[in-house]
């Protein structure tokens, strides 16, 4: 029998890893082997300073990613058992959240409930304009368990949180991309164009310049205003220094007086 692989990796290029949710039968729920495969693309990019852009996307154009597989996930009874699955998607979203290249949700159709949560994780969301974005926890009495409540909030604020929750919302990507929710919407002819456009502009600086800007912003959003500018000032400095720098200088003003 052949064995098909619930998360496909490709590598299109030695800077970049795309991983696709390959479950269109089960909607591209997310199960126990889903898990296994991010904690591995995980792995990869933590263990591999070339890789500067990792992109997440589901099989097929109908869904990106349907949220928890209930099937799967209904053998879990307990409080105990709820929050081990919780803390192991939530560590797996702390990692690409933080991980020092590019993430990219390339979110290729529908997005329920987990599957929204997966895709706030990340740097950016780019969407097809037929995606709908359904916050449906509640519909099985639940809130959002990995760390979407926090991140939703950061992206759309309080109240536009508690209605899409408490209706149980479907949120088409036109009102997404008003909210905040995504950065981008595109029609799917283009959408693999302009993904690759977007990689090759973000894979123009390596993993260094990556991890100052994201840690810097991170840096920003927890401290106060003086103090971030300082903190700017000193990351400035040491990238200044850098012979990295120095060179690309060096060839600009070159260029100029080939002029």
């Amino acid at each position: 029998m052949l064995r098909v692989e619930p998360l496909l990796i490709t590598r299109p290029d030695p800077h970049t890893i795309i991983a696709t949710i390959n479950r269109p039968e089960a909607y591209n729920a997310i199960n126990f082997k889903v898990m296994e495969g991010l904690e591995k693309v995980c792995d990869e990019i933590e263990q591999n300073e070339e890789i500067r852009v990792f992109i997440l996307t589901g099989q097929g154009n109908k869904y990106f990613a349907s949220g928890g597989d209930l099937k799967e996930f209904a053998k879990l009874k307990t409080e105990h058992d709820a929050r081990l699955m919780s803390m192991r998607m939530g560590d797996i979203l702390h990692r690409i959240e933080s991980a020092d290249c590019w993430t990219i949700a390339l979110v290729n159709g529908d997005a329920y409930g987990g599957g929204c949560e997966i895709m706030l994780a990340f740097d950016f969301r780019i969407a097809v304009k037929h995606a709908r974005f359904g916050f449906t926890q509640g519909k099985f009495y639940l809130p959002p368990g990995w760390g979407g409540l926090t991140r939703l909030i950061e992206r759309v604020g309080r109240s536009t949180v508690l209605f899409w929750l408490g209706t149980q919302a479907l949120v088409d990507t036109e009102s997404a991309l008003i909210a905040g929710l995504i950065d981008v919407a595109d029609v799917s002819a283009q959408l693999d164009d302009h993904i690759t456009k977007i990689s090759e502009k973000l894979c123009a600086n390596d993993r260094r310049m990556i991890q100052t800007l994201k840690q810097g912003v991170t840096y920003a959003q927890k401290h106060p205003h003086r103090e971030s500018i300082n903190n700017e000032r000193s990351e400035f400095a040491k990238l200044w220094a850098s012979e990295e720098h120095h060179n690309r200088v060096e060839k600009f003003l070159k260029r100029k007086k080939a002029f």
